[in-house]
């Protein structure tokens, strides 16, 4: 089978041009898309397409969990386990995370989120009593915050640009999935960053925006690449309770560094061996291609390696650490990583996707970063499923000849 795909429209944008496909569901047999009858060939032919594109969707598509997880579980067979694990400790509802994820019953792997009462029982199967959903805005999370009556003009933020994963004992997802079940209609947005710059972007309500980690790497100056392709990140154990009392920096990039994290003895108990230390550049496994890829909230030091001494290259007099370094400074570790990742949420480079009801979204988890955007009000009612799964292996970072490249 040949997937008819066709560009996703980001034609106002300067995202790669190969950024998002949609496929045709006249793909199919008789129109419909079943994960769980997909052979290997024709899932090989969708792994090529998500790698090499970052963000797949379907349009008029109607899964239920098992297909939802059999769909994203495909992509790492060996792995059973939800993105985020299953949280036992009682301190673990301390962790942002906590009030914005619904667990669905039969399909632990698969999370009900969106906004409001859920009225109808095949959005929540398994769920009693039916649940209030509560999307997460940008009020509750930064430091600074828009006005009511700006609010009320339509203006909003990013909440926060991450990538879906624990980043402590278990491994990033490679893929996520996100359903559209029920999708509020509304008048569009405009995302403010607030920084200063005056950037500023039109978008859909309620949308999801993306950037890609390829494009974030590449743009970067000489002396940045030269850090980037050098430097792992450490995260915090049990990132997201240790940020639970941090305020976010009103682009929704990173926290701002107010000495708010939680300290050691007041997060769930943790060891050593669980803490995840990640390359700052992710090798895509089709492409081969090098993403920009650090969930800037939780990352707590800096690893740099010293640029490699060659006889035919001299170093950069502006390169950063260029005897390598570990950076423990909570200010400095932040800073660092806004300049590596800001110019790549600039509003040329963000995809904000228009949801529409029966839209499953299929996205590099390894190879973008992703932000909830826009405030509902009460009364508007959204559902989605959305699945990503714990990886059996670390994402693969840049190998001697591309340290020495960049370097």
């Amino acid at each position: 089978m040949t997937l008819k795909t066709s560009p996703l429209a980001h034609s106002e944008s300067e995202l790669p041009p190969e950024f998002g496909v949609v496929v045709d569901l006249s793909s199919y047999k008789d129109g419909v898309f079943d994960p769980i009858s997909m052979s290997d060939e024709d899932f090989k032919e969708l792994e090529n397409l998500l790698y090499t594109h970052s963000l797949v969707l379907w349009r008029g598509v109607t899964l239920n969990p098992e297909q939802q997880f059999v769909l994203t579980n495909r992509f790492d067979l060996t792995s059973k386990s939800y993105g985020h694990g299953t949280e036992t400790s009682g301190l673990q509802a301390k962790s942002i995370l906590h009030p914005d994820l619904k667990t669905l019953p039969g399909q632990p792997q698969v999370q009900l989120i969106g906004n409001g009462q859920v009225i109808d029982e095949a959005v929540a199967p398994g769920l009693k009593p039916l649940p209030v959903l509560k999307h997460p805005q940008h009020k509750t999370f930064h430091q600074t915050v828009i006005s009511d009556e700006d609010e009320k003009k339509g203006y909003t933020r990013f909440y926060r640009w991450h990538i879906d994963a624990a980043l402590y004992e278990l491994n990033p997802p490679k893929v996520t999935t996100l359903q559209a079940l029920r999708v509020p209609q509304g008048s569009p947005q405009i995302c403010r960053y607030d920084d200063g710059t005056g950037d500023e972007l039109k978008v859909p309500l309620g949308t999801t925006a993306f950037v890609s980690g390829k494009k974030m790497f590449e743009i970067l100056p000489p002396a940045l690449k030269s850090l980037a392709v050098r430097t792992k990140v450490q995260y915090s154990p049990h990132p997201y309770v240790w940020m639970s009392q941090a305020k976010a920096k009103c682009t929704g990039l990173g926290i701002e560094n107010e000495g708010k994290e939680l300290p050691k003895d007041q997060l769930p108990a943790f060891e050593e061996s669980k803490i995840k230390i990640f390359p700052v550049l992710w090798k895509n496994p089709v492409t081969r291609e090098l993403h920009l890829e650090v969930h800037p909230c939780g990352a707590e030091k800096l690893h740099v390696e010293p640029i490699p001494v060659t006889k035919d290259k001299t170093r950069d007099p502006d390169a950063l650490y260029p005897d390598g370094a570990t950076i423990s400074d909570l200010g400095v570790v932040r800073d660092l990583l806004y300049k590596l990742q800001r110019p790549g949420i600039a509003p040329s480079l963000v995809y904000a996707h228009d949801w529409k009801e029966k839209d499953l979204c299929l996205f590099h988890n390894r190879g973008v970063l992703h932000s909830v955007v826009g405030a509902f009000t009460p009364d508007q009612h959204r559902a989605f499923w959305q699945c990503n799964i714990a990886a059996t292996d670390e994402p693969e970072g840049p190998d001697a000849n591309e340290v020495k490249r960049y370097a």
